[in-house]
């Protein structure tokens, strides 16, 4: 894993583990909008009460899934973009 990519995830996940929750929310709602958050909580709240014994396994998915969904808009942002000169 790339140790800077870890650092800044620990650093982030400190930060919003004491963030007041609307201060959270409107992060969230700034960050993925308000029909990708409530796609999450849609999607999380029906695979946590499908399997609740794997509620572990399935926030880390569910963390993974909005990293590569960021990691796919920044990645059709800098297509779109063209080369840069």
């Amino acid at each position: 894993m790339d140790s800077q990519k870890k650092a800044m995830a620990i650093s982030f996940i400190n930060a919003i583990r004491t963030m007041e929750p609307s201060v959270l929310n409107a992060l969230i709602v700034r960050e993925a909008g308000e029909d990708l958050s409530q796609f999450f909580l849609t999607y999380s709240s029906s695979l946590i009460a499908r399997e609740p014994q794997r509620v572990v396994e399935n926030t880390s998915s569910l963390m993974l899934m909005g990293y590569l969904i960021r990691a796919h808009e920044e990645q059709r942002r800098a297509e779109a973009a063209g080369p840069q000169a």
